[in-house]
């Protein structure tokens, strides 16, 4: 049989050499169209259409490289409580406030020489431009914030700029953006100021955080970053019922370095998800140690920072790190603030389900700082709450005793567990237990310490089985 054989009933496809040019052109065609678009995702907000951050370095990466002997001023801006803004308007509101300011901010880059501009993100715009006072710049800033509140709007609008006015010529724009934001975040929220400029000051604490963020990594290699862990103790006897791990640094040069100097700064860049993970883990290997000698093991918590609300593997890092140690999940309580929910408060909530199933214990930590402290306790999966040392700093005045005693009877009838923080003196201790907190922390008993030295404390109390 001729396989080449038509026998009418099957069609033989024929293509002349001209149809099969025409069709490599369409699809050169539509490649090149399907490639523009990606690019133009890429490079360009969806919403307001102005250039993405990595679209903006590149021009104004361009635009100094054009022009070496001009001076460039950068302007970022943040909406303050923009997340308040599409819960009381409504998305398509905050869409449209977005779309205005893009015009605010487009508008400057077609009528100012030497000028482009950004939507980097969500509420957050920066301009780039040559100047020649900083006058000038700021009064860029002004004008674009008396345009955004001249928008007909339901929700009062309060925008925020930061400026880094550079002296030197070819300045890098991505270290003008980080100064810009710098300057932006000490006056963010606050009505009666319209801008900042980088200064001196600023400049020092950004080279601390850059020698920070140059050394964490060779720090975390070499052991430096260690947990050292305060003890919780019952009031009325003075055992040790549990402890809490907080992350030091031990240079070997300056010494403890608290986590207040370094926390901030990997919070920024995210690396303190390495740095949790990393004491974590130590703290894991201790527990499992004390459980497999068969010694009387306590909780130690551990804290869960912010950042953590991005982190969509913490539930399996749990998971994982609970399984590798055999360390039951109770022996690990999750401490974590009000803050870590108010990002992204359903992603959170969820992750606190998936790990109380598995039998962690959530504890809120810093109760009472937050706003909504009290609407978080009915609606969020809280097993322990954390007193936060300012109920008793001034224990002494007849309000704060008031505001303290009915705090724990809410506690108490809600049958929440509680643990007083930063207890320091016997008047303290003294009307907490009269009130029936008796689980508490603070210098008054001991500080945060080595793990070597809680392991004694633990074994002392063990060999003596009485209060110390």
């Amino acid at each position: 049989m001729n396989d080449n054989k038509n026998d009418g009933n099957e069609k033989i496809l024929y293509e002349s050499p001209q149809s099969t040019d025409e069709g490599k052109q369409e699809l050169y065609l539509y490649s090149k169209n399907k490639i523009s678009d990606i690019n133009a995702a890429e490079n360009y907000n969806n919403l307001t259409g102005l250039p993405t951050l990595k679209m903006f370095f590149y021009l104004a990466g361009e635009m100094v490289k054009e022009n070496p002997d001009d001076k460039f001023a950068l302007i970022v801006m943040d909406i303050t409580q923009f997340k308040a803004v599409n819960e009381f308007c409504g998305r398509s509101e905050g869409d449209r406030l977005l779309k205005h300011i893009a015009d605010c901010f487009r508008e400057y880059s077609k009528t100012r020489e030497k000028t482009c501009v950004s939507h980097m993100r969500a509420d957050n715009f920066c301009l780039f431009t040559a100047y020649s006072t900083e006058q000038e710049v700021a009064d860029i800033a002004v004008d674009i914030k008396r345009q955004i509140q001249e928008l007909p709007f339901a929700y009062k609008v309060l925008p925020s700029f930061g400026i880094c006015a550079s002296t030197e010529k070819q300045p890098a724009v991505s270290y003008l953006k980080d100064c810009a934001t710098m300057a932006m975040n000490t006056i963010k929220g606050k009505f009666y100021a319209d801008y900042k400029f980088f200064d001196s000051k600023m400049r020092t604490q950004l080279m601390k955080e850059r020698q920070v963020e140059n050394s964490i990594v060779a720090a975390l290699e070499k052991g430096e970053l260690v947990p050292y862990i305060q003890p919780k103790v019952n009031m009325l006897t003075g055992r040790i019922i549990g402890g809490e791990a907080l992350v030091r640094w031990l240079h070997p040069e300056k010494g403890i370095i608290n986590p207040g100097e370094f926390i901030p700064v990997l919070e920024k860049n995210g690396f303190v998800i390495n740095v949790d993970e990393a004491v974590w883990e130590q703290v894991y290997q201790y527990l499992s140690s004390l459980l497999k000698a068969k010694r009387d093991a306590v909780p130690i918590s551990i804290n869960i920072s912010r950042i953590h609300v991005y982190d969509k593997n913490l539930c399996d890092t749990f998971f994982n790190l609970k399984n590798k140690y055999e360390v039951p999940a109770s022996y690990t309580p999750l401490e974590l603030t009000e803050s870590a929910f108010l990002t992204d408060e359903e992603g959170m909530y969820y992750r606190m389900k998936l790990l109380k199933a598995q039998g962690f214990v959530v504890s809120m930590d810093d109760f009472g700082t937050g706003y909504s402290t009290m609407n978080m306790l009915k609606t969020q999966p809280v097993d322990e709450v954390k007193i936060d040392r300012g109920f008793i700093i001034d224990i002494e005045d007849d309000k704060s005793k008031i505001i303290l005693e009915y705090t724990i009877k809410m506690l108490q009838a809600l049958n929440m567990k509680m643990i007083v923080e930063g207890v320091e003196n016997e008047t303290q201790r003294d009307f907490l237990i009269s009130c029936g907190c008796l689980n508490a922390q603070g210098f008054m008993f001991y500080k945060p310490m080595p793990i070597s030295e809680f392991d004694e404390l633990l074994r002392k109390q063990e060999e003596n089985g009485r209060s110390f």
